[in-house]
């Protein structure tokens, strides 16, 4: 974990609730898809974590959606504010036992370290499928990024109103070697039962302190509680325990 200071070069809107961020620091601690930054935001107690969509350089962007005062604020910040963060948050996706053909299926604001993951996997020349999930079309954000990295990409949305009618399960078949996932949990849940290989779960959680103090995000495992925001937010498959 790292604190800076970062500069906001650009927040754009790329849906009605959906924004965009990049800002500059020093990003040497962002070492592994999957990580997320927290934010201070002035007037407020809690930072905010928002998950990595890429970095490179001295640059991180995140993505992330407008659901409250923190993130209210965050989408009126406009160029040149500087903010405290604490960067290389959490740990991160493990990209050794994808084997060659893994997929990534994300639901909403669920995808943004998804898009950071594939471009590692891309990198280890694996092929990369990936799923987005969406409830309309109005929402559907960033599949020509993942397109442009050389993904196989398909989009589901609940209405039918783009791509694939229903679920992102209903977009999954059984060719790929592992996976990757996040999103809502109901979505997590769902994939944890269409599955067919081992994979990788990051779980969306209310954090205090976000990084392993506070203990207010610990979840029971088979292997005992963890902290979703210092033993997560990514989990093994064989590790969860779905509360009933």
């Amino acid at each position: 974990m790292k604190q800076g200071i970062f500069t906001v070069i650009s927040n754009d809107r790329l849906t009605d609730n959906v924004m965009k961020m990049t800002l500059s620091g020093d990003t040497s601690a962002v070492t592994a898809p999957g990580t997320f930054i927290n934010i201070l935001i002035d007037g407020l107690y809690l930072r905010r974590p928002i998950s990595v969509f890429d970095c490179e350089g001295d640059r991180v962007t995140v993505i992330y959606k407008i659901v409250g005062r923190g993130t209210e604020k965050m989408s009126l910040m406009p160029e040149g504010t500087a903010l405290d963060i604490l960067t290389g948050l959490g740990n991160g996706y493990d990209t050794s036992v994808s084997g060659s053909s893994p997929l990534l299926i994300g639901g909403g604001v669920g995808i943004p370290p998804l898009y950071f993951l594939a471009k590692k996997l891309i990198a280890e020349n694996k092929k990369v499928s990936v799923i987005l999930g969406f409830n309309t079309a109005d929402e559907i954000f960033c599949p020509d990024d993942f397109e442009a990295l050389g993904c196989d990409v398909k989009v589901t949305t609940v209405d039918g109103s783009r791509g694939i009618k229903g679920f992102v399960t209903a977009a999954m078949n059984t060719d790929y070697s592992y996976f990757y996932t996040c999103g809502p949990e109901p979505m997590l849940k769902a994939v944890y039962s269409a599955s067919v290989t081992d994979g990788q779960f990051s779980f969306e959680e209310r954090m205090g302190c976000g990084f392993g103090a506070c203990m207010g995000c610990s979840c029971k495992t088979v292997t005992g509680f963890k902290r979703i925001c210092k033993d997560g937010p990514v989990l093994l498959k064989e590790e969860i325990l779905w509360e009933k």
